[in-house]
């Protein structure tokens, strides 16, 4: 038997035979070679089996030979002829629907793997996918040569959210001769990643660990699990198993570390210096274990760190590139060129992105001519317009604005989202350099062009607030909120004006409310509910929202509102102490000054 049909991933594979007799014939011998799957993970993805070895016609008692002996002989009935005509000649012309049903009542009628095969990616290709499952039940009942059958079947169940049906085949594929299952269970949140149900898919991992108790990864899988599960303390636990039974594995005390994190820095950074201690040369929990301290503002202890990365490593990239960023951090912008600039010498994967840092180092440090010879340096791709942006912000900074907006209007954009995002920050240009109104107009006329676009009404909003159009303001965020429900900033940006202004306090909470409810720990959400509360009268609680914004974000404006309500509440001392502090940073803030004139003047 020879010739194979192939699916194609753009469009319905063509094949060109000299008659459609001889189309049947390859269609019923050959099999497709590439399934269109995509469920990712090594319990949905098989290696090749004997089938999709290469042919050998001078060797017919090969692989593919003996793959092929044992498949069906088909009858070419007028039956099959008609509906393997159909499916073949709808999908020539386009219509993949009638060719994927055609194809699947073509594998009931048959139960020939081949057929079967075809049929499933046919189906997934027409994203039907109920019509694959069948198609893969038949394929994987008749088809016992390799585990690619299960494994299809497998991906289509998970990604239908059919866990109760994936879960014993799921078993069948760790179990299976030549799997395995500590790569099978690396994978398998990956796997289950599309999964709506996180509750559901921590049951499936916890159901197939109980027969590898034994196996760390099988914990490791169980332990991320419980963490999209949102069960923090079942995620610690099993983690720890994980390094129970393989004390020295760095995955596993990262993801420890990382949990741990996500209340307390010093935790974090007490696990891995306990590792450390243990296993000095980990060059990935020595690095983490760095960024966990400059987290921590222990900048002394990070510099430490530091030193020992260089000194253990010195000639890889990965960690010149990642004390060059943890150094900017810490602005000791000596240590962080130096290592930036040993990575253009070296070979570095990403070297625009490299300039691009070193680009900032030098405008942080006022060396505007440098600066602006590093974001030149940029060439184009992912960091080329976020290079061009900042080249006009050095310009606006050296007093040439006519210049700067000249350059972001020349810059080519490949895209209607570039253009965007260079418009944006023209009009910021503008914004700094007090001149509202101006931008106000550059923006309208973006959205004449591009209406529904979310950033650029959120941008109109907030410069119509600036020039007190807040009929404006309120139209565009409403509109903006209507076009996408979960914009966090939308509500907050509406709630924090009205609240702002002391209008409509009521409605004002609530919008803030619901911003917090879909972005619960950003800063400035947080300052919006003290603010608004405050406004409220209920200063209590503003203080505690105020405290608790400033913590995590010592803004100016934040301080602002901060020192304000201590002040009210008598609490002046360390309303002077905010507003001292936030004065020294930010010199120039204006929301800040006027509130520390206004009320200690």
């Amino acid at each position: 038997m020879v010739g194979a049909v192939m699916i194609l991933p753009v469009r319905f594979p063509s094949i060109v035979p000299r008659s459609l007799l001889a189309a049947v014939v390859l269609a019923l011998a050959g099999c497709a070679q590439q399934a269109v799957v995509g469920s990712g993970g090594a319990l949905a993805q098989g290696a090749p089996d004997a089938a999709d070895a290469p042919r050998d016609l001078n060797h017919p008692g090969g692989a593919r030979a003996d793959a092929e002996a044992q498949l069906p002989t088909q009858d070419l009935t007028e039956t099959i002829l008609y509906e393997f005509l159909l499916a073949e000649i709808a999908g020539q012309r386009g219509n993949i629907g009638l060719s994927a049903q055609a194809y699947a009542d073509l594998a009931r009628r048959t139960r020939d793997p081949r057929i079967a095969r075809r049929a499933t990616e046919i189906a997934i290709y027409a994203r039907m996918i109920n019509a694959a499952i069948e198609a893969a039940h038949v394929w994987y009942e008749t088809d016992n040569r390799s585990l690619r059958p299960l494994q299809t079947l497998t991906g289509l169940l998970v990604n239908a959210n059919r866990l109760d049906e994936a879960l014993p085949l799921m078993s069948k594929l760790l179990a299976a001769n030549g799997s395995n299952p500590a790569d099978s269970f690396m994978q398998l949140n990956r796997t289950l990643a599309t999964v709506s149900d996180k509750k559901a898919a921590l049951n499936l991992v916890q159901s197939l660990v109980r027969d590898y108790d034994q196996l760390p990864q099988a914990h490791y899988a169980a332990a991320q699990a419980a963490e999209n599960a949102g069960e923090h303390e079942l995620a610690l636990k099993e983690t720890r198993r994980a390094q129970d039974l393989r004390p020295e594995w760095e995955a596993a005390v990262l993801f420890e570390a990382q949990l741990l994190q996500k209340s307390a820095n010093d935790q974090a950074a007490a696990r891995l210096a306990r590792y450390l201690e243990k296993y000095p040369n980990s060059r990935d929990v020595r690095l983490n274990y760095a960024r966990t301290l400059v987290a921590a503002k222990r900048y002394a202890e990070a510099h430490g760190e530091f030193q020992k990365l260089l000194a253990n490593f010195p000639a890889e990239t990965e960690v010149l590139f990642a004390v060059g960023l943890l150094s900017m951090q810490l602005n000791d912008y000596a240590l962080a060129e130096t290592n930036l600039r040993r990575l253009l010498d070296m070979d570095y994967r990403d070297k625009n992105n490299v300039r691009l840092y070193l680009g900032q180092i030098a405008e942080e440090q006022k060396k505007f001519p440098d600066a602006l010879r590093w974001y030149r340096e940029v060439e184009r791709g992912e960091q080329f317009i976020a290079a061009q942006v900042r080249y006009a912000q050095v310009l606006a900074k050296e007093g040439k604005l006519a210049e700067a907006r000249a350059h972001l209007q020349q810059v080519e954009a490949s895209s209607s989202q570039q253009r965007v995002q260079l418009t944006l920050a023209e009009a910021q240009l503008l914004r700094d350099a007090n001149q509202p109104k101006m931008a106000f107009e550059l923006v309208q006329q973006a959205l004449d062009r591009l209406p529904n676009h979310p950033e650029l009404l959120y941008d109109y909003a907030m410069l119509a607030e600036r020039i007190d159009r807040i009929d404006i303001l309120e139209s565009s965020l409403k509109k903006l909120i209507n076009l996408q429900p979960d914009h966090a900033h939308a509500y907050n940006a509406l709630g924090y004006t009205l609240a702002d202004r002391n209008e409509r306090l009521d409605e004002a909470r609530g919008l803030i409310e619901r911003a917090l409810k879909l972005s619960p720990g950003d800063a400035f959400i947080i300052d919006s509910m003290g603010w608004v509360l405050y406004r409220m009268g209920n200063l209590k609680e503003s203080v505690n929202y105020l405290r608790r914004a400033f913590a995590e974000r010592p803004d100016p404006e934040i301080a602002a509102h901060l020192g304000e309500v201590l002040w009210v509440i008598g609490e002046r001392g360390e309303a002077e102490k905010v507003w001292r502090d936030a004065v020294t940073k930010s010199p120039q803030n204006d929301t800040l000054l006027k509130t520390i004139k206004r009320l200690n003047p």
